[in-house]
C-alpha cells in the first residue's frame, strides 16, 4: 500500500514504493514487461519493512499509533459490527462527540461498543475534540454500560485518546469525579468487559473506558500515565528527551505485557494497522471473539471477583 505520511525510520522503504509505483506504471502504460522488476521492488519492500518494523523503539511505537491514516473506532464499528446503533448523551450535559457508543452485533452477538473517536482533517478534529473527551463523554460512557448490564450485553470498549479534556470547563464539570466514577462502577458491572487500546493510551482519559476482564493492545500502541512529550517537559524542561522519556515509560504493547499490565496484544500488519486496516479488523475482531466465548463461561460472581483481584495485584506497596 502507498502512503503519503511517511516516517524518518521508513525513508528507504519510502523510496522502494516510489520504485514501485513507477515499474507498474510504465508496464500499465505497455512501455515495457515490468513483471519480474514489481516482483524485485516488492521483494525488498517486504524484506525493508521486516528490518524497519523488527527493532522498533518506544518513541518510533508512539509515532506508529498516532499515524493520522490509522483505523479509529468508527472505523473498526463499520467493518466488525452490524446493526450499529450509536446512542446519544450523558443526559446531564450534552452529548460529548469525542466519544462514540450504541449497541451492534459482531457475529450476530450482541455488544455494546463505545470509543474514543478522533478526527481526520481540521474540521473534524475539532468537532471530535482530538479526541478527548470531557465529563459528559465519560458519564455517556457510564450510562452505555449501565444500559448494556440491564440488559445482560457484553462491553467492547476502544481506547485511542491523547487524554481526557484538559480545559477550565471539563474541570469545572468534574473531569476527575467522572473518570473515577467509571472505575468504581466497571469494576463491579455484571457483564463481561473487553477493552482495546487501538492507539493511543494517555492517562486517566483512557483509563475511563480501560477496566476490563480483558485489556489488550494493539500491536504498534502505547499506554501510560503520561506522554513522552509530558513526561520529557516536566522531567527536563524540554520535548527534546521525548525518546528517552518514551524508553524510560516503557509503555509499548509488549512492556505492558511483559509488566502484566494488559492481557494480550494483537500483531498488527507488517507496517502497522494503516497499512492493511482489512487484516487488522479481522484480528482485532477474531481476539476479541476468542476473550468473550470464554469469558461467556463464567459466572457473573467469578467474572466481577476476578477482574478486582486482577487490578488489585497491580503495582507493589511496601509499608515501613
Amino acid at each position: 500500500m502507498a502512503n503519503q505520511n511517511w516516517f524518518d525510520f521508513e525513508k528507504d522503504i519510502a523510496e522502494l514504493y516510489a520504485q514501485l509505483e513507477k515499474a507498474k506504471s510504465t508496464h500499465e502504460e505497455g512501455k515495457l514487461d515490468m513483471t519480474d522488476m514489481v516482483t524485485t521492488i516488492e521483494s525488498k519492500i517486504k524484506e525493508a519493512q521486516t528490518n524497519a518494523y523488527s527493532n522498533l523503539t518506544g518513541w518510533q511505537k508512539v509515532q506508529i499509533s498516532r499515524h493520522p491514516d490509522r483505523p479509529y473506532t468508527l472505523d473498526y464499528i463499520e467493518h466488525i459490527c452490524t446493526d450499529f446503533f450509536e446512542l446519544f448523551g450523558d443526559r446531564q450535559v450534552k452529548d460529548d462527540k469525542a466519544i462514540v457508543g450504541g449497541f451492534a452485533k459482531i457475529d450476530g452477538q450482541p455488544f455494546m461498543v463505545i470509543g474514543q473517536q478522533k478526527g481526520r482533517n481540521t474540521k473534524q478534529r475539532q468537532y471530535r475534540n482530538f479526541g478527548m473527551p470531557n465529563p459528559e463523554g465519560y458519564r455517556k460512557a457510564l450510562r452505555l454500560m449501565k444500559l448494556a448490564e440491564k440488559f445482560h450485553v457484553p462491553v467492547l470498549t476502544l481506547i485511542d485518546t491523547p487524554g481526557a479534556s484538559p480545559g477550565l470547563e471539563a474541570e469545572e464539570r468534574g473531569q476527575g469525579e467522572a473518570i473515577a466514577k467509571n472505575l468504581f462502577e466497571m469494576a463491579t458491572l455484571e457483564v463481561p468487559i473487553i477493552c482495546v487500546v487501538i492507539g493511543e493510551g494517555a492517562s486517566g482519559g483512557a483509563l475511563g473506558i480501560g477496566v476490563g476482564d480483558k485489556v489488550l493492545m494493539m500491536e504498534y500502541t502505547w499506554y501510560s500515565v503520561i506522554s513522552p512529550e509530558s513526561c520529557s517537559s516536566i522531567l527536563w524542561r524540554t520535548w527534546d528527551k521525548k525518546e528517552l522519556a518514551a524508553e524510560a515509560l516503557k509503555l509499548s504493547s509488549t512492556d505492558m505485557l511483559n509488566n502484566k499490565l494488559v492481557d494480550g496484544v494483537i500483531k498488527e500488519p507488517i507496517g502497522g494497522a494503516h497499512h492493511d486496516p482489512s487484516e487488522a479488523y479481522a484480528k482485532l475482531k477474531d481476539a476479541v471473539m476468542k476473550e468473550f466465548k470464554a469469558l461467556n463461561q463464567m459466572t457473573i460472581e467469578d467474572l466481577v471477583s476476578t477482574r478486582i483481584n486482577k487490578f488489585s495485584e497491580m503495582g507493589v506497596v511496601v509499608e515501613a
